[in-house]
């Protein structure tokens, strides 16, 4: 399931004032993305491991993994594996709504698996 309407817009609308306060501003960024996976906070959980849940850097350019510089945004996406996807999804996985919806979809299918990588920091924020 995709998130639904959030009180910050929809997630496929999100409005690109928004997006740039929300990736100057931690607090909102957080805020945003831990509503966004209120159905399932294990992402709000992957996010802050995978991207301290920055979409992008202090020069304003989309975050890109250190290790892997295919893997995009506050989720990571690894646009080598993902990108044909997320674009007959019609999802650009540069936005910050688009990586956030590619996220839901991806766990939807695939559980945790494909952020297994960073298991050892999220694995431990999970509430049991």
């Amino acid at each position: 399931m995709v998130a639904a309407s959030l009180a910050f817009g929809t997630p496929t609308a999100l409005s690109e004032t928004f997006a740039d306060e929300a990736s100057k501003n931690p607090e909102t960024m957080a805020a945003y993305v831990r509503k966004y996976f209120a159905d399932d906070p294990i992402l709000a959980d992957i996010a802050w491991c995978e991207s301290r849940m920055r979409q992008s850097n202090a020069d304003g350019e989309v975050m890109r993994g250190m290790i892997d510089r295919d893997d995009l945004g506050v989720m990571q996406i690894n646009t080598r594996f993902h990108g044909k996807k997320a674009r007959e999804l019609g999802l650009d996985l540069h936005s910050l709504g688009g990586n956030l919806e590619y996220a839901q979809y991806l766990y939807d299918k695939e559980g945790t698996k494909p952020w297994f990588s960073s298991k050892a920091c999220w694995g431990k924020l999970v509430k049991k």
